[in-house]
């Protein structure tokens, strides 16, 4: 499980140090691609393989399903770690999410998060309000 943040910074090339926690846990290769709230999702490939099956398993007939499926996969890029534990992020991918330089980890149970510190920062002052409510939303999953 992932699980923690951290800070690293990306490089001049576009490299990001993985968290030594993360790696043992990604394995040689994994997938990293767009995700939500204008942030990089990064899965190990077992995980990534679900989730292509949830996707897959999304009707093609509706517009959502599709839109969602484009934006999902054609960000998606599989990647390996150098012997320095760095993962070299796509100019695309760097541009979706801000990374210019400073920038948070976010073990998110299954899957990690990549955020520019900037974004990271305001998403979560602006959501710390609502926590306490979306808590008491979730109840009904039975958190």
């Amino acid at each position: 499980m992932f699980m923690g943040e951290y800070q690293h910074t990306v490089d001049s090339k576009g490299r990001l140090i993985v968290p030594a926690k993360f790696r043992e846990l990604l394995g040689d290769a994994f997938v990293i691609t767009r995700g939500l709230d204008n942030c990089l999702f990064g899965y190990p490939m077992d995980e990534w393989r679900k989730m292509e099956d949830k996707l897959k398993a999304l009707p093609v007939t509706k517009r959502d399903a599709r839109a969602f499926t484009r934006f999902f996969f054609s960000g998606a890029t599989e990647v390996e770690l150098d012997k320095q534990g760095r993962v070299n992020i796509p100019p695309t991918l760097r541009a979706f999410a801000n990374l210019e330089k400073d920038c948070v980890i976010l073990g998110v149970s299954n899957r990690f998060e990549i955020w520019s510190q900037d974004a990271w920062e305001t998403y979560f002052t602006e959501s710390e309000d609502s926590f306490n409510d979306i808590a008491e939303e979730l109840i009904d999953f039975d958190i």
